[in-house]
């Protein structure tokens, strides 16, 4: 049987962890009825190993004696293939278990895009797709992830949803579960309506939609009384003491994102408006300096890596980030470990910590200015000038950078053509500074790498862009091809684009209500599978299907009136609804937020009582 990289579907790897025969053994004694999880990334093994959400519950759930968790991954197209004609059940990594052996089968879900991998999934598992078709002997089908905060369209396939981070909901989860197997699994819906009074835990089918007769959306409501109106998101206070992977599996394959990582610190302190994962995550919360250091030491002599990566929204941010790489680089120094910095901002970037970073391997720089005009900086609240933008890279052209990778989005709010030509003209203003720092320093320079990337701006739920419309098709390539023709005259420039076809039917997803079940479930049944991947997505027997239903794009991109109820309203992250109103006005009015620590802007996320929020209190 020949499929192309094997290796994805061994497992084996450093640091694998398999319990089978413990829990076997305290089954077979009778003394605990072990809940076995299946943790499910719908996608490749290359991307699912990069994931850290899958790490660190990996270790908690792999912690405690009742419990095991075991790695499941989306087989690519050869190998599904294969298993359907041999009649090869979809299987974990560790025990080669067929899914629909687990009692719980818990899936992440970092993109829209992923969503019929997840039906795969469970039909190679052999596990009914939808949850009104499942009974005693099935698994619970479970997800978490920043796709969850509206799981509408997927809500039919999924029994319980975890809003917000998992290290505690986890266990409290778990814990039913195993009371249910004990108990002899008597009654899946009741324990399903215990699951639900679980603070964090969302149960969909306890939940019917209202739609107007004319097919507008109206609302979620509770089947009953004992069902909670609200569902508010999980957080973890004190991310000094929480579990965390410091042995984490090293993939035996090459993946997306080959290094260890430190998760410094949750949340962002921001507020730029079209980022979903910014507010979701509020309030920021660090770890100490002095875990992260010990963390850190372990991981680089547990794993062998040669590069650890500095994990957050905004790293750059961290406050202890000067302490933190100073010990680092200490307890690395002769070992050639790297470190990475990503998700740096530009206007905090110092001399003294690129001087720091440089005494390992240079390598590119990444930033994010989003847009390419001041005008629209501020509407999106980036809160960078042009000015932080070029003394940012002369720093980096004098330290001896060359290679910077820029990311911007074309159709943010109020976008005019003027501030798409203005991505062109600060590439050129940045390659004309990296000649003129040469000649300045009186050294030769060779051609510098600048990248200039775009994706296509996706309004997503809870945040202050939540209302608007998309653009159209015709827009976004319009914009695109008029950004490629200005970059072909800036000689240094490398042009990547996203593609324009996945982006629309990302945005559909992303605000769907549940009249997109059977619509995905049908795209699935046609063959769509892999659609992140641009090469397998066809966007035509989307669009072909969608009419089919009775629905159109417009329905789902055009936006939504101040006034309507949101799909995804019964569920709180703490950031208030009044809030995203207020700075959606900044926005047209073009005015900045201060970030979160220089002045609160009470967006409501003290209700949870940590973090940045208590930082002066």
């Amino acid at each position: 049987m020949s499929v192309e990289s094997p290796g994805r579907y061994v497992g084996g790897e450093k640091n694998q962890i398999i319990k089978e025969d413990v829990l076997r053994e305290l089954n077979e004694k009778g003394e605990c009825s072990a809940v076995r999880t299946a943790f499910c990334f719908p996608d490749v093994y290359e991307i699912g190993m990069s994931n850290l959400a899958l790490q660190i519950l990996y270790k908690l759930l792999n912690s405690e004696d009742y419990t095991s968790c075991e790695r499941v991954f989306s087989p690519w197209p050869d190998m599904d293939k294969k298993m359907r004609e041999n009649d090869i059940p979809l299987y974990s990594l560790e025990t080669k278990s067929p899914l629909y052996e687990f009692d719980v089968v818990a899936f992440t879900l970092g993109y829209e895009m992923a969503f019929t991998n997840v039906l795969q999934m469970l039909e190679l598992g052999k596990i009914p797709m939808k949850s009104k078709e499942r009974n005693a002997t099935d698994p619970i089908i479970v997800c978490g992830g920043p796709v969850a905060y509206n799981i509408e369209p997927m809500s039919d396939f999924f029994d319980a949803v975890f809003m917000g981070e998992g290290e505690e909901v986890d266990l409290e989860f778990t814990k039913v579960i195993k009371k249910y197997k004990e108990a002899g699994k008597p009654d899946r819906q009741a324990m399903l309506r215990e699951v639900a009074q679980i603070e964090g835990m969302y149960v969909p089918s306890l939940y019917e939609p209202e739609y107007s007769p004319q097919g507008k959306f109206l609302a979620l409501h509770p089947i009953d009384d004992t069902v909670p109106t609200k569902i508010t998101k999980r957080i973890i206070t004190d991310l000094d003491n929480v579990i965390y992977p410091t042995a984490p599996v090293v993939p035996n394959n090459n993946i997306v994102h080959d290094r260890a990582y430190l998760e410094i610190f949750r949340g962002c302190i921001r507020g730029c408006r079209f980022c979903q994962a910014g507010y979701i995550t509020r309030p920021v919360r660090e770890k100490s300096p002095e875990v992260l250091l010990k963390q850190g030491i372990e991981i680089e002599h547990n794993t062998g890596y040669d590069e650890l990566g500095m994990l957050s929204l905004s790293t750059s941010d961290y406050t202890g980030l000067e302490a933190l790489t100073d010990g680092l680089l200490c307890a690395f120094d002769g070992r050639h470990t790297s470190l990475s910095l990503p998700s740096l901002r530009i206007d905090n970037f110092a001399l003294d910590l690129m001087e720091k970073a440089s005494q390992t391997r240079k390598t590119g720089l990444t930033f994010a200015p989003e847009a390419g005009t001041q005008r629209l900086r501020d509407v999106i609240n980036k809160g960078i000038t042009e000015d932080d933008i070029l003394s940012a890279l002369r720093i980096a052209f004098a330290g001896g950078w060359s290679t910077v990778k820029l990311y911007f989005m074309l159709g943010l709010p109020t976008e005019m053509m003027d501030d798409v030509a203005g991505i062109a003209d600060l590439a050129k203003k940045i390659e004309d500074l990296y000649y003129e720092v040469a000649r300045e320093m009186g050294v030769k320079p060779r051609r510098p790498e600048i990248t200039v990337s775009t994706s296509m701006f996706i309004p997503k739920p809870f945040t202050a862009f939540q209302w608007e419309k998309q653009n159209t098709m015709e827009e976004f390539l319009e914009k695109q091809k008029y950004l490629r023709e200005l970059l072909k005259k800036v000689r240094s420039v490398r042009y990547i684009w996203h593609g324009v076809e996945t982006s629309v039917w990302e945005g559909i997803l992303a605000r769907g209500d549940r009249r997109l079940n059977d619509v995905i479930l049908e795209g699935y049944k046609a063959g769509s599978l892999f659609d992140a991947w641009d090469d397998n997505f066809d966007y035509e027997r989307w669009m072909q299907i969608l009419g089919d239903h009775g629905l159109t794009w417009e329905m789902f991109a055009r936006g939504y009136e101040i006034g309507d109820v949101l799909p995804w309203d019964h569920i709180s992250v703490g950031v208030n609804r009044s809030f995203f109103l207020k700075e959606r006005e900044r926005a047209y009015n073009e005015e900045v937020t201060p970030n979160c620590r220089e002045k609160c802007a009470g967006c409501g996320a003290a209700c949870f009582k940590t973090g940045v929020c208590y930082e002066t209190r």
